[in-house]
C-alpha cells in the first residue's frame, strides 16, 4: 500500500515533532507580493488553493484601513482565524481583540454584554460592568453569528456601529469608542432582510467589505495540508510516533463531503489519532463512506445508507461472516462490536444477502 509522507504546513511551528519534512512543489504563500510577516499573521490558516488565496487577498486589503468586514460561510469554515488575521494585520494589532459569539448568549442578556451596565440596572446587576464595544475601545471588536440579534437590539447595534456611541444599561450618559468591527454570519441576510428578520440599514452598515469564505468541499487540495497539519499537531500534544498516513486514507479524506468544514476534519482526525495503534494513521471507515459525486445533494444522503450496507456487507464477507475477535468485521472497519451489531440491524443487513 502507498503512503504520504506526513508533512509540515504551519511553517516552523512544527519541528518538535519527530517527522520527516516533505518539500512541497510551492511554498504557500498568504498572498502575492507581500512583505508581511506570514508566521505572525497566517500562522493558523493552512492551504494554498486559489479559494483560499483570493481570501487572503481580500484581507491584505481591507486589514490595514478600518473599514467594518462582514465575513460570511458555513459554519466550521474558519471564520474566527479569518477575523483574527484581519486585527493581526491592522494598526490595532497592539490593541484589544474581543471576540462574542451573539448566538451563545440569551437575547436577554445580549444588550449588557454589547454595551454594559450600572449596578442596580436589573435584577442581579451587583456591580457596572462594561460591555464588549467598551472591552474593545481602540482595538477589533469581532460579532460572530450576528445575524441572531433580536430585530428589538439591531437599532441600538446600528447605532453603535455607525456612531461608535452607545449607553450602558442603566444609564443616560453617552460613551464614544473607537472600535473596528468585524461581523460574521452563516446565515443569508438578504433572505432575512425580506423576511423582515434583519434590518436593510444595519446590513448595509456592517457589509462594507464583505468576505465569502469557501467551504472545504471547494478547496480540497488544501485537505492533505491540513490532514498533515492536524496529525503533526495533535500527535505531538498525545505525544504519539504517526510517521506516514495510508495513501488510501487520504484519497478518503480528501474526498469526503466535509459538511463540517475544517472543524469536523480537526475532530476526525483527531479521533484517527487516538485510535492508531502503530506508526500508520487509522481512520474509521465508516467515518469516510462518500456518496456518488455524480448524485445530487438529496440523492447523495439517499445513497449514503447504502453505501454503509455496501462497505459493512464486504468488511462481513471477508470476515466469513464474523463480527469480532482478530479479523473479524467489527475490527476491519474499527468500529466496537456493539457499534456495528446496531448498524447491522438498522440497516437491515441480513446472513440471506450472502455475508456468512
Amino acid at each position: 500500500m502507498g503512503h504520504a509522507t506526513v508533512a509540515f504546513t504551519d511553517l516552523d511551528g512544527l519541528a518538535g515533532a519527530n517527522f520527516p519534512r516533505v518539500n512541497w512543489p510551492e511554498d504557500p504563500q498568504p498572498y502575492p507580493g507581500s512583505d508581511i510577516n506570514s508566521k505572525c499573521c497566517f500562522e493558523d490558516i493552512i492551504g494554498k488553493s486559489p479559494a483560499l488565496q483570493k481570501v487572503l487577498n481580500q484581507v491584505a486589503m481591507v486589514a490595514p484601513t478600518d473599514a467594518t468586514v462582514l465575513l460570511h460561510g458555513e459554519t466550521g469554515t474558519g471564520k474566527e482565524l479569518i477575523a483574527r488575521a484581519i486585527h493581526n494585520l491592522s494598526s490595532r494589532r497592539g490593541r484589544t481583540y474581543v471576540r462574542m459569539n451573539c448566538a451563545a448568549i440569551p437575547s436577554g442578556l445580549l444588550e449588557s454584554e454589547l454595551f454594559g451596565h450600572e449596578k442596580g440596572a436589573f435584577t442581579g446587576a451587583m456591580m457596572q460592568r462594561k460591555g464588549r464595544f467598551e472591552l474593545a475601545d481602540r482595538g477589533s471588536l469581532f460579532l460572530d453569528e450576528v445575524g441572531d440579534i433580536s430585530l428589538e437590539l439591531q437599532p441600538k447595534l446600528l447605532r453603535a456601529v455607525q456612531e461608535q456611541e452607545f449607553e450602558r444599561l442603566g444609564s443616560a450618559r453617552t460613551i464614544q469608542v473607537d472600535v473596528r468591527i468585524i461581523a460574521a454570519t452563516h446565515r443569508d441576510l438578504p433572505a432575512m432582510i425580506r423576511e423582515e428578520r434583519f434590518r436593510e440599514d444595519l446590513f448595509y452598515r456592517l457589509n462594507v467589505f464583505p468576505i465569502e469564505i469557501p467551504p472545504l468541499r471547494e478547496r480540497r487540495e488544501d485537505i492533505p495540508l491540513l490532514v498533515n497539519h492536524f496529525v503533526s499537531k495533535v500527535s505531538r500534544t498525545m505525544r504519539k510516533q504517526l510517521k506516514s498516513i495510508p495513501e488510501k486514507v487520504m484519497q478518503r479524506l480528501t474526498n469526503h463531503p466535509w459538511r463540517g468544514n475544517v472543524r469536523e476534519l480537526a475532530n476526525v482526525i483527531e479521533r484517527a489519532v487516538i485510535l492508531s495503534r502503530g506508526e500508520e494513521l487509522e481512520v474509521l471507515t465508516a467515518e469516510l463512506l462518500v456518496p456518488d459525486s455524480s448524485s445530487n445533494s438529496d440523492a447523495a444522503c439517499g445513497t449514503l445508507l447504502e453505501a454503509q450496507r455496501k462497505v459493512i456487507i464486504e468488511a462481513l464477507r471477508a470476515a466469513s461472516g464474523r463480527i469480532s475477535g482478530n479479523g473479524g468485521a467489527a475490527e476491519r472497519l474499527g468500529l466496537k462490536r456493539t457499534t456495528l451489531q446496531a448498524k447491522i440491524r438498522r440497516l437491515g443487513i441480513t446472513k440471506a444477502q450472502g455475508w456468512n
